[in-house]
């Protein structure tokens, strides 16, 4: 059931807008949202199901419930092809600690 709440979420909209804001925050108004500088300006969906955290020239984000790994990827397909033609993203993928990038780095 929870797969249907992540991949119909409402929230989904919101999380492109918060997202967006981080990459176009990036591009014309900061250089780099430092080390951990970034924890100021994390933002989690209203409903809660997700959080985004810019860390320097990086943006993170996680599904703030468990879910199996299948479902982080097809949120970041879609992350992906939400950025395709933006050429200030280089590169959306899972990281290391199985949340979702976006790779803004120069």
């Amino acid at each position: 059931m929870l797969f249907f709440a992540v991949g119909c979420s409402p929230s989904k909209k919101e999380l492109y807008e918060i997202t967006d804001g981080f990459v176009h925050s990036l591009d014309t108004q900061y250089r780099s949202y430092g080390a951990l500088g970034g924890l100021e300006y994390k933002k989690t969906t209203s409903d809660g199901l997700y959080a985004v955290t810019p860390m320097g020239r990086l943006i993170n984000v996680k599904i703030e419930e468990y879910v199996e790994s299948d479902v982080y990827e097809r949120l970041r397909k879609r992350l992906e092809r939400h950025y395709k033609n933006d050429n200030r993203v280089n590169e959306v993928y899972i990281n290391q600690g199985g949340t979702i990038m976006i790779d803004c780095r120069n």
